[in-house]
């Protein structure tokens, strides 16, 4: 006898894999899946407005996308839950590249909105599986107690790099196009006016999303799941999403995590709303204006990428995961409170404070996202991994959709700022307070086909989701596991 614990035994489910190159994966397609958005970010009001979309037809078109994000959260985060996380990725991937060429080419109104409504069905089917299969995969490998911070934190900052770098190629190939003589026409000509510039950002985004789809069916294993109809499939995304929506009402951590994620909507709907006019009326005009804040973004995409870098050394040095958050969201109301203060004041140092303040939101809710996203995990077994994150994300954006038509119904000036940095201080003062261990994990839906074990309340402990001593939450769960410090935490775009 040494003392030394043996190792976990590798689940065959997910090819062996071992820790590192779980995490590698999960970095590679979370930048995969984002750098497309990203290239999609700079051109796409452009590019509606060059197919001879009015500004009211343009609204419409981005109202599409997040309605049906919103509506189609939770139950594709229950689809993934029930049929696994490969081949609902795999979906999202095709709905994607099917949008990017409905957009790129589509010069009539019905070809966008249906491109744009496609791309939020896939936003929606994306938002937990890669995370959840991650997750998933480090917990056969190492066990529950395994670290998760370092992976979700290494993915959080892929994500962010991709849209950072999505969003200065996106911006940049049309520019590049129209410096080489012809090579703008070129297109247009052989295409009869369906390839245009502004349309290539799209069309090379739809072919990177081919790219994620072999990635994904390629790279990804995961444990065969019972083999099931289409009418039990159905039949089992409802209770999935009734086990989701009671996440919030049986646990305090989970429902401070939900009610942070909304506070980040705010913040979020806020930043993206009146920073581009603020930009504008900097530089004098609107195209000037544009370039600003393309090259704006991008910064605030690093600043992102790297408070998910930090938030585990936050979490170490503020001395647990909770406290990592409360820190991370002070920063977050910071910079709101000072890109509020100064938005009557256009002089040098006003201009470098808000600056800073941008940069300051996006560092902050960088960092503050892994760390959530542990506790978030710790408190949730496999079955309902995917459909708690999309809960989280339908959390999010569905305040910030209501915040982003409040905030455009105030008056200019300081007040729609202070108002978003109100709300992300009271999601912070929620943190101030240890939370409370859970009484018992959320009752998760039986996956079709798989009847009841009498033997069901104990998993093994090799098992992806819980140890068998997991019918109450273990009481370190709160602030991670003892032999690897504190946890930390996730954010999305």
């Amino acid at each position: 006898m040494t003392g030394v614990p043996a190792p976990a035994a590798v689940s065959p489910g997910h090819g062996g894999l071992d820790g590192a190159t779980a995490r590698r994966r999960y970095v590679t397609v979370s930048f995969l899946f984002w750098l497309p958005i990203g290239m999609s970010i700079a051109t796409g009001v452009l590019l509606f407005t060059e197919r001879g979309m009015g500004l009211a037809a343009i609204a419409g078109f981005y109202a599409v996308h997040s309605l049906t994000a919103a509506a189609m959260e939770l139950p594709t985060g229950g689809l993934s839950d029930v049929i696994g996380r490969r081949p609902v990725l795999a979906i999202a991937g095709l709905l994607n590249l099917t949008a990017f060429t409905l957009i790129g080419l589509g010069p009539a109104g019905w070809a966008i909105a249906l491109g744009m409504g496609l791309m939020g069905l896939a936003r929606a089917l994306s938002s937990g599986p890669a995370e959840a299969w991650y997750v998933d995969t480090i917990h056969a490998h190492a066990g529950p107690d395994a670290d998760l911070r370092t992976g979700l934190a290494r993915g959080s900052s892929a994500t962010s790099a991709a849209l950072a770098l999505g969003t200065l190629l996106g911006g940049g190939l049309p520019w590049l196009l129209g410096l080489a003589p012809g090579a703008g026409e070129w297109p247009a000509d052989a295409t009869g006016g369906l390839v245009i510039p502004l349309s290539v950002p799209a069309l090379l985004g739809a072919l990177v999303e081919g790219v994620f789809v072999l990635y994904v069916l390629s790279a990804l294993p995961e444990p065969p799941r019972p083999r099931t109809t289409l009418r039990r499939v159905v039949g089992g995304v409802p209770a999935a999403i009734a086990a989701g929506l009671r996440l919030g009402a049986r646990d305090a951590l989970i429902r401070r995590i939900l009610l942070t994620a909304s506070a980040a909507g705010a913040a979020l709907a806020a930043v993206e709303l009146l920073t581009p006019g603020r930009a504008a009326a900097l530089m004098g005009t609107a195209e000037s204006g544009a370039l600003v804040f393309a090259g704006l973004a991008c910064a605030g995409f690093l600043c992102s990428a790297l408070g998910s870098q930090l938030a585990p050394l936050a979490a170490r040095f503020t001395g647990s995961s909770e406290r990592a958050v409360l820190a991370s969201l002070g920063l977050v109301t910071l910079g709101l409170t000072l890109l509020g203060l100064t938005t009557h004041s256009m002089s040098p140092l006003a201009t470098t404070a808000a600056v800073a303040g941008y940069g300051l939101v996006y560092l902050g809710l960088g960092a503050a996202g892994p760390n959530e996203n542990d506790l978030l995990h710790r408190r949730v077994d496999a079955s309902g991994r995917a459909t708690a994150l999309s809960v989280q994300s339908l959390s999010l954006q569905l305040v910030a959709a209501g915040a982003g038509l409040g905030a455009g119904a105030l008056p200019p000036g300081p007040l729609p700022w202070l108002l978003a940095a109100t709300a992300v201080l009271a999601g912070a003062l929620l943190w101030v307070r240890r939370a409370a261990p859970a009484k018992g994990l959320p009752d998760t839906p039986p996956r079709p086909d798989t009847p009841p074990r009498p033997d069901a309340a104990a998993v093994r402990p090799d098992a992806a989701a819980v140890r068998p001593d997991a019918a109450a939450v273990r009481p370190d769960a709160a602030g991670g596991h003892p032999d690897a410090g504190p946890v930390t935490a996730d954010a999305a775009p």
